[in-house]
């Protein structure tokens, strides 16, 4: 069956190449993308081409061309008819240590439900936040972030963004069911748990937020103040070292 197809294609297009040119079907099996990828490099010799393979000029690396540009916009056409999943997937979970540019550890006061940034002392390292993050699949992948959704280690309490007052605030949300977060889809509620890591280098990494662009999770000037949203123009510390635990 597959000769038979090899012999037809062959006796199908070998009278109608340019002069100069003869079809020879080498590859084995024939399969019908290759058939498909063979007719458009065909058509585009004997509609446009004629005249530059009878040139002088006219190489192997040529050709070459003729057929990569086939196969190229073929693969072009599949890439934007073929649309992404809308949603964010979880791929894994890890816990970290995090800290602010000034070295500051988050402290979570239970009496507000808020982490603080506070200067640790000698041997106060048992009080520090640790964090679980877990990593997301993003609809449209880039490598310049990487969505993330933080958790306190020990508890079900979540980082997320949110309006308050008409403006993106953070909060320490209890999820029960962490199942409910492996898939996220990007119009739905569940988006404010999510955050762009940007790494700007070694463990170094800016948490915007995925809902809010352009607000970013920060720390204030001053010693012991809540850790908030701000927008990257604002007076605050918005880069954090985020350390990797085993």
């Amino acid at each position: 069956m597959e000769s038979k197809m090899q012999c037809n294609v062959s006796q199908m297009w070998g009278p109608k190449m340019p002069q100069g040119l003869d079809l020879e079907i080498s590859h084995h099996p024939m399969t019908m993308r290759r058939v498909v990828n063979l007719i458009i490099a065909m058509e585009r010799l004997k509609d446009g081409a004629s005249e530059a393979v009878l040139s002088t000029s006219f190489r192997d690396e040529s050709l070459l061309n003729i057929m990569m540009e086939s196969i190229v916009e073929e693969h072009i056409v599949f890439e934007r008819s073929s649309s992404p999943p809308d949603q964010f997937s979880r791929t894994g979970v890890y816990p970290c240590n995090i800290s602010d540019s000034q070295k500051r550890n988050f402290l979570l006061v239970q009496n507000s439900m808020e982490l603080h940034a506070v200067m640790l002392q000698g041997g106060s390292d048992n009080r520090k936040v640790l964090l679980n993050m877990s990593t997301y699949v993003h609809p449209s992948p880039t490598i310049e972030a990487r969505p993330v959704a933080l958790c306190i280690k020990d508890t079900d309490l979540y980082l997320s963004c949110h309006h308050e007052d008409g403006v993106p605030t953070l909060h320490l949300e209890p999820v029960e069911d962490k199942t409910s977060l492996k898939t996220i889809t990007r119009e739905s509620e569940m988006v404010r748990f999510l955050f762009y890591k940007r790494d700007s280098g070694v463990n170094i990494s800016t948490l915007m937020s995925a809902r809010f662009p352009d607000w970013y999770i920060s720390t204030s000037e001053y010693e012991n103040r809540p850790v908030m949203m701000c927008q990257e123009s604002a007076q605050s510390y918005q880069t954090f070292n985020i350390q990797r635990q085993s």
